[in-house]
């Protein structure tokens, strides 16, 4: 039987990369999607490579974006993602990637679905559907095209790129619906098999569990590799991811929170400490004002999901959380990560009925690295 084929862009969007498609490029039947991004993908692998697809073997390098026409009217286009796993077969429309939200808005002024602007800079408002959230992006032009080159530097990205902004509006309750799911800033959350452990369960562009890095015998700095070899440690995150999960209301019970990779994600935290980035970069502990280690799809993140450092440096203005307590300084949050650091703009008030956010904003860079066909094999 021959393969199957489908046309595609490859695209970095932050520190993540994605095959791109075209809505009307894919089976009506949305539920046909799962087993077609899988095998474009290359998973499941056992061997946690992806060598028969396109995926990285990492979970910052396995992901589908799909542009499409817009189904709101304060919305240019729709934008799904979906995060695919590396060793199982499980694609999770659940959450956001904000790192690939940076390439959806050059994607659609290049491809034709956004008109191109008179000026010199775009601005496309994309709905993410997973979240049901306006993402609006801002990014210059060089001709008829989004531009590629630029000044700025993303740790943990080779050279600069052209910046892009991006403002998450209405962040909170992405996927809960609430800024805080439990109606607590802070919590004793009970994880079977493990005990008892004080979290904060918040909501913000993703929902996410932040637990002291302390309070897990660790520190924060630690490097992916050390985290994921320590199989104890993976364990008990899972485990305070899952039970997160229930208490947020996300999914029912334990194996349907195990089902569910890409809601909530956990993160052990820090206050600022001195560490050494992947780069080899030595980083001194006043370069940051909070430190941060997080899961991404069962994997440890080389750097952290765009999504997730929206949702700390909410919960950084959080009175009363886990991060809140953590953090120093008071204006945009400097996020400590593996790679270095990312700054985080977050607005956060006073609200009737708790706090309020009603924006959070970052800058990241995105290019186009190729165009074509990808090929994957029909099921036996």
């Amino acid at each position: 039987m021959p393969q199957s084929r489908l046309r595609a862009i490859f695209m970095r969007g932050g520190t993540s990369k994605a095959v791109m498609f075209h809505r009307a490029g894919l089976p009506a039947d949305e539920a046909l999607w799962p087993s077609i991004f899988a095998r474009i993908m290359g998973s499941p692998d056992p061997n946690g490579r992806q060598l028969d697809g396109m995926g990285g073997g990492i979970s910052s390098l396995s992901k589908v974006c799909v542009i499409g026409p817009p189904s709101r009217s304060d919305a240019d286009v729709d934008y799904t993602f979906a995060q695919v796993g590396v060793d199982n077969d499980i694609v999770d429309f659940g959450s956001n990637c904000g790192n690939m939200s940076s390439a959806v808005g050059p994607f659609a002024i290049d491809e034709g679905l956004v008109p191109r602007p008179n000026g010199d800079w775009a601005t496309v408002r994309i709905h993410n559907t997973n979240t049901r959230k306006i993402i609006v992006s801002r990014f210059p032009m060089e001709g008829d095209v989004a531009a590629v080159e630029g000044d700025l530097a993303l740790d943990g990205v080779a050279g600069t790129g052209a910046p892009i902004r991006l403002d998450f509006l209405e962040p909170a309750g992405a996927k809960t619906g609430k800024l805080l799911p439990t109606g607590q800033a802070t919590q004793m959350l009970d994880v079977p098999g493990h005990g008892r452990i004080e979290a904060s369960l918040i909501d913000a562009a993703a929902a996410c569990v932040f637990v002291r890095a302390s309070d897990l015998g660790r520190t924060a700095t630690e490097r992916p590799e050390e985290i994921e070899r320590d199989k104890s440690l993976m364990e008990k995150l899972e485990a305070i991811r899952r039970a997160a999960s229930i208490a947020m209301a996300i999914t029912n019970d334990w194996d349907a929170a195990g089902r569910a990779m890409a809601a909530p994600k956990v993160a052990m935290l820090a206050a600022p400490a001195e560490f050494r980035a992947l780069s080899g970069r030595v980083m001194q502990a006043d370069d940051t004002d909070i430190m941060i280690r997080m899961i991404s799809a069962g994997q440890p993140h080389r750097a952290v999901p765009l999504t997730g450092s929206l949702c700390l440096a909410v919960a950084c203005r959080v009175p009363g959380s886990v991060p809140n307590a953590l953090a120093t300084g008071t204006g945009d949050v400097r996020i400590g990560h593996p790679s270095g650091s990312i700054l985080v703009a977050a607005d956060v008030r006073p609200g009737a009925n708790g706090p309020e956010a009603p924006a959070a904003s970052v800058y990241r860079t995105a290019r186009k690295l190729f165009q074509g066909e990808v090929f994957y094999r029909n099921p036996a």
